[in-house]
């Protein structure tokens, strides 16, 4: 500690601000704050707090909660490893302050900056500069974390807004690294005129029972747009629901998860429809990437008549002897079904670079190459997969598609060989990188695919089928108009 004026000058305001609250009878908080300021230990309320917001499974609050661990993490790590040995400053003397508001168990660390307080401004930031709503609903919280090592004597004020400033930092650092949804690129491109339906009106929205979440969501659609007509059925019955309800609506409605939408969004193309999709499924990859993660998204997208031209992914012939099939999200041969069906099942619960390794690890263990000519005039090929538009990737976070009319397919290879095994889990691992020593990678509008054995596997947006010998991939550019909200914070 240094002997300059301006310091001794610091110092002195510090201590007499401390007296002051020590001195001071606080209405209420002997009973809050001293345990408030334990549970807090080690960072226990906030992990906590993050436990809960991730079981309301909301992807913003799933996100604003991650974001906060992250901000914690850091701002604790410089905390111990930096700024508590910079500056050597005691614990005030508690002294002045009442017995009944001392902690137990004082901290024999050094006093300045307060961990808890670093902590607690890293955590209530980190989750504010993804979901403001969330933000907002903590910082009472967070400041009565702070305000509490003060109360209980065992740090000076400056102590306490040296450790928040430092919070806020981390947060913002993480920031950097790792991108808030808004910093995104808007998903989805370019913008479609579509009708403006106050209330829902001349709108029919068709719930899939089976998906996840479809029936409260479509409770939820019918009190914010009590206009709006809602079908529920069962899966076997969507294709005939989807078909009257394009026809007899201005706008049609889907809301359950990929599966789901995909029906949809074949009848929509091919009737000239707009769509609207309300997330019901378990992960909702097309919902995300449109910026869709509520349905009060879609809802307010519907009232301002915003939408977006996506592409729809094509592949002849199609499953069941049809002309053609469709895909929004991928496309994929060979053992990927699988990989994807366990990641999947399981990204929701150890997140999708752990369900990647997992996937590939049971692809290796139960499956075989697909060969790629029966005559084995050609490589066998471990998977093969196909995305509509170009995926890219945040981090170890599952990718995403930040433009959904690029007019291109995101085709990725392994093919057999030495190593096979290696070759996959690399290739799960590395994801959508577009170069890699062990998978092809290629961007194209059309891709032609021939000498597939019998009894090969082809899966498209979740739903599985037999592949014909020879098929050809290819895109309807700018096929689907799609509602998608405003973009906010």
């Amino acid at each position: 500690m240094t002997d300059s004026p301006w310091h001794k000058r610091l110092g002195a305001r510090d201590k007499a601000l401390f007296d002051f609250a020590a001195t001071r009878h606080w209405p209420a908080a002997e009973a809050v704050l001293p345990r408030l300021s334990r549970s807090a230990n080690h960072g226990a309320l906030w992990f906590a707090t993050a436990a809960v917001m991730n079981a309301t499974r909301s992807p913003r609050a799933r996100r604003a909660a991650l974001r906060g661990v992250a901000s914690l993490a850091l701002a604790s790590l410089t905390v111990n490893t930096v700024a508590k040995h910079s500056v050597r400053r005691a614990r005030p003397l508690a002294d002045a302050v009442p017995l009944v508001r001392q902690l137990k168990r004082r901290p024999i660390t050094t006093s300045f900056p307060s961990g808890h307080s670093a902590s607690a401004a890293a955590f209530v930031a980190g989750v504010a500069l993804e979901s403001r709503a969330w933000g907002a609903a903590l910082a009472p919280l967070g400041f009565s974390v702070a305000a509490s090592r003060v109360y209980t004597g065992v740090h000076y004020p400056g102590d306490v807004l040296a450790g928040a400033a430092l919070g806020v930092g981390a947060a913002f650092a993480v920031r950097g690294l790792v991108p808030t949804r808004a910093q995104l690129p808007p998903p989805g491109r370019p913008h479609a005129e579509a009708p403006a339906l106050p209330a829902g009106r001349d709108l029919v929205v068709v719930a899939n029972r089976a998906s996840g979440t479809a029936l409260a969501k479509a409770d939820l659609v019918r009190r914010a747009l009590p206009l709006a007509e809602v079908v529920e059925c069962d899966p076997d019955e969507l294709p005939t629901a989807l078909e009257k309800a394009a026809g007899r609506s201005r706008v049609l409605g889907v809301c359950g998860g990929d599966g789901t939408v995909n029906l949809a969004a074949s009848v929509a193309a091919r009737v000239g429809v707009p769509l609207a999709v309300f997330p019901g499924g378990t992960l909702n990859h097309f919902a995300l990437d449109l910026g869709i993660e509520e349905v009060q998204d879609t809802c307010r997208a519907l009232v301002s008549g915003d939408a977006v031209r996506v592409d729809l992914g094509r592949f002849r012939p199609g499953p069941d002897g049809a002309d053609a099939g469709y895909f929004v999200n991928t496309f994929s041969l060979g053992v990927y079904p699988e990989l994807v069906r366990v990641r999947e099942r399981w990204s929701p619960r150890i997140g999708g670079w752990a369900a990647g390794i997992l996937g590939a690890y049971k692809v290796l263990r139960d499956e075989r190459p697909l060969p790629a000519d029966p005559n084995g005039s050609r490589p066998a090929l471990w998977l093969l997969f196909a995305g509509n538009c170009v995926y890219q990737r945040l981090g170890p976070a599952p990718a995403r598609r930040f433009d959904l009319a690029d007019g291109l397919l995101d085709v990725r290879a392994v093919r057999g060989g030495r190593l096979p095994g290696l070759r996959l889990l690399t290739a799960a691992l590395a994801g959508p990188l577009r170069r890699s020593p062990v998978h092809a990678t290629r961007r194209t509008g059309r891709l032609d695919v021939a000498g597939l054995a019998e009894g090969t596997s082809l899966a498209y947006d979740g739903e599985v089928a037999r592949a014909p010998a020879e098929l050809t991939l290819d895109k309807l550019p700018e096929a689907l108009t799609v509602y998608r909200p405003q973009v906010r914070p």
